[in-house]
């Protein structure tokens, strides 16, 4: 008898013991996708958003105007908003590893077309082209990788990894960047032309790498996806699907709060040109400062995601919110004679926030009880809606630039945007009062 009962001891102890190599196992293999899906998501976007550190150079040399390079992208934002929804039906039906290896080739091959400074006429295309590669093929399947990778224990802290994560890899890759523009500008002395040539082909071949390495190291199939592509054959109608989704109101203010926390975000592209035309700095030493901005972001995404799953993640990206809006209401309240120290400190505290904010804001669609059979759509229904940014505020800063001069333009532009952030706030608020209510 007490031999039988040691036998069992042991049979439930092995037992034990392979659950635990397989949890193990599990989460080793879920952090392997992750950083995959961190290294294609941190080298598709710097390409298609090289004004953030270059927007100066960029308009020497291919000879262009302000006004010139936010219709092209205005173009890209219609793009990609014209793609969010068809993004999201295709993450829905067919593998992330085959979407994204597509984005990843399609982004650097035309960026190597980019990068011989094709006549003005070609970048209209050339930016419609990123806006397929970028929102078509790529960011619909981004998200819900990491929505499935994350479980339900674990959204906050994989979307703070994600977003701080390719925060890092944008960050290296725009140090490299950086250091590569100026050593071809002071020590070589090379024309701003050709620096800015090196740097495109940095970003192009780094995208075609990575391709290669999504292709053969990402999963194939995993069961948590043949389980949902089963449920989209069971519910096939995307009228049906679209009607679930519009059954959930918490989704609705999810679109909101992303629609205002990312214009948060794109004020953040101004800041090169902004201490350029503002403050007289030269192009080397506005790069270097945006870039160091860019290293806020790791800091900015993964804490934020690691205090989300921790105090609420309604209550630290309502926080992030409100503390980047009041950095950039420090920036318009200030006359031009700002001390410059001063400025920089602004730049990274709302460089910091709005990393926080991205970092974290996809982490409330789990909240939303969105069915897993459409949670591609989800993604695709809420970009549709919160990233129209992408074709407005281009043109919102053409209309004040076409009207006014210097510091005054940025000055109305970010104050446009605080209020935009003033309205996420709320409606983050809104939102953690709509699912205590629920829960109670």
């Amino acid at each position: 008898m007490a031999n039988a009962s040691i036998s069992k001891a042991k049979v439930t102890e092995k037992d034990i013991t392979a659950e635990n190599q397989a949890a193990t196992q599990s989460n080793v293999k879920r952090y392997f996708q992750l950083m995959l899906l961190v290294l294609a998501a941190g080298a598709i976007y710097p390409l298609l958003y090289l004004r953030q550190n270059f927007e100066v150079s960029i308009l020497e040399v291919f000879q262009i105007t302000t006004s010139d390079l936010s219709d092209y992208y205005s173009v890209l934002g219609v793009v990609l908003l014209v793609t969010y929804l068809p993004s999201g039906w295709l993450a829905d039906r067919l593998s992330s590893r085959l979407l994204i290896t597509i984005s990843l080739a399609l982004t650097g091959g035309i960026g190597l077309w980019f990068a011989t400074i094709p006549d003005k006429e070609f970048l209209v295309y050339i930016f419609m082209a990123w806006g397929i590669s970028a929102g078509l093929t790529f960011w619909a399947s981004l998200i819900k990788g990491v929505n499935i990778a994350a479980g339900q224990k674990k959204q906050g802290m994989f979307f703070g990894i994600l977003d701080g994560g390719r925060g890092l890899v944008e960050a290296i890759l725009a140090t490299i960047a950086i250091m590569l523009f100026a050593y071809a500008l002071e020590t070589t002395h090379e024309s701003t032309e050709v620096a800015l040539q090196k740097v495109i082909y940095l970003y192009s071949f780094t995208c075609i790498a990575l391709a290669l390495v999504f292709f053969f190291c990402f999963e194939k199939k995993s069961k948590h996806n043949q389980n949902a592509q089963q449920e989209v054959t069971k519910s096939n109608s995307l009228w049906q699907n679209l009607r679930t989704l519009a059954a959930i109101p918490e989704l609705w203010l999810a679109a909101l709060i992303i629609f205002c926390g990312y214009q948060l975000y794109w004020a953040t592209f101004s800041f090169s040109a902004f201490l350029q035309e503002g403050f007289n700095t030269s192009a080397i030493t506005a790069g270097y400062i945006t870039v160091i901005k860019l290293w806020m972001r790791p800091i900015g995404g993964i804490g934020a995601g690691l205090l989300g799953d921790k105090f609420g993640k309604e209550n630290v990206l309502a926080s992030a919110i409100l503390i980047s809006t009041l950095g950039l209401i420090s920036i318009i309240a200030v006359p031009s004679a700002l001390n410059i120290n001063f400025l920089i400190f602004c730049i990274l505290l709302i460089g910091l926030m709005t990393y926080a904010i991205r970092g974290i804001y996809w982490a409330i669609l789990d909240d939303c009880n969105v069915p897993t059979h459409v949670i591609g759509l989800a993604v695709g229904v809420i970009s549709l809606l919160a990233y129209t940014p992408d074709i407005f505020l281009p043109q919102i800063n053409n209309y004040i630039a076409s009207r006014y001069e210097g510091v005054t333009v940025y000055q109305l532009y970010f104050g446009y945007i605080s209020v935009m952030g003033l309205l996420g706030v709320v409606a983050t608020l809104k939102l953690k009062h709509m699912l205590a209510t629920k829960k109670g």
